[in-house]
């Protein structure tokens, strides 16, 4: 940014996809640290959406809809037959990226379930904690049929689920029914010559290379093979994806937490 004060080295790489990545790194710029976006996931749209379609019909049948991510939101609001109202039914999310997303696309707010902005983590576990109750509940009051949640999630390139079962596993043994419908497509981007060469440069350059998913660092290797991971140094915004960086074999991995405001001021304490 023009007149803005140059910020200290070393830099902080986001590999979140390019939308998010982007947003992310101007937000740790503002903030002092020193950033930049290096996508690692690309999100695309699925080549048909019938089965965004058919699930849009039972939508108003289910207690909630789940969204795992912002691209959920914007990839299942998109595919919204013409006509049909915004649904009356509640939306969860996983954090306040999600939320946002939901807000944007006419979600009505009091009908949006989401962790704390303050949370530690934004994961199913912490949207667990905030819907348990609401759950129970309807599972009580059912006289007949099951309650219904309806899952939101991307595939990968395979058209494999993308993600964790761990809140459709959990629900299930409440006693809901779970329905999950795929909205987009994950996959490895296509990254430049000189996209590569900085890679490799950010692998022994100080760099602090930041993960909000396990998936990013994976995708790495498969476009850029045989980086020096061990001499490299990743900020992991999960114990469970520094678990995985740390058994990849990057060389230091740190835990940092999930929101923005709080996430640049652990990176400045490590600097």
């Amino acid at each position: 940014m023009t007149g803005a004060p140059e910020l200290p080295f070393p830099r902080v790489i986001v590999t979140r996809p390019e939308r998010e990545a982007m947003a992310w790194a101007q937000g740790l710029r503002a903030l002092g640290v020193h950033s930049e976006a290096l996508p690692l996931i690309e999100i695309a749209a699925l080549p048909e959406i019938s089965g965004l379609t058919q699930a849009w019909q039972v939508v108003p049948h289910h207690l909630a809809v789940m969204f795992v991510s912002a691209n959920a939101v914007r990839f299942f609001m998109a595919a919204r037959p013409e006509g049909l109202a915004v649904p009356s039914c509640r939306a969860w999310s996983t954090g306040p990226g999600t939320q946002a997303a939901l807000l944007a696309a006419g979600w009505p707010a009091a009908l949006i379930d989401s962790p704390d902005e303050k949370s530690a983590q934004f994961d199913s576990e912490a949207l667990w904690v905030v819907v348990a109750g609401q759950v129970q509940a309807a599972v009580a009051a059912a006289a007949h049929a099951k309650p219904s949640v309806l899952i939101v999630r991307g595939a990968d390139a395979h058209g494999q689920l993308a993600g964790r079962d761990w809140l459709a596993q959990q629900l299930e043994s409440e006693g809901l029914q779970v329905f999950q419908v795929v909205a987009y497509v994950r996959q490895a981007p296509e990254l430049t010559s000189e996209q590569c060469r900085r890679a490799r440069q950010a692998m022994t350059d100080g760099s602090r290379w930041l993960f909000s998913s396990s998936e990013a660092a994976q995708l790495l290797l498969q476009t850029c093979p045989d980086l020096p991971l061990g001499q490299a140094w990743a900020l992991a915004t999960h114990p469970r994806i520094a678990q995985r960086l740390r058994a990849s074999g990057w060389g230091r991995v740190d835990n940092v937490p999930a929101g923005l405001q709080a996430q640049a001021e652990s990176i400045k304490s490590l600097a």
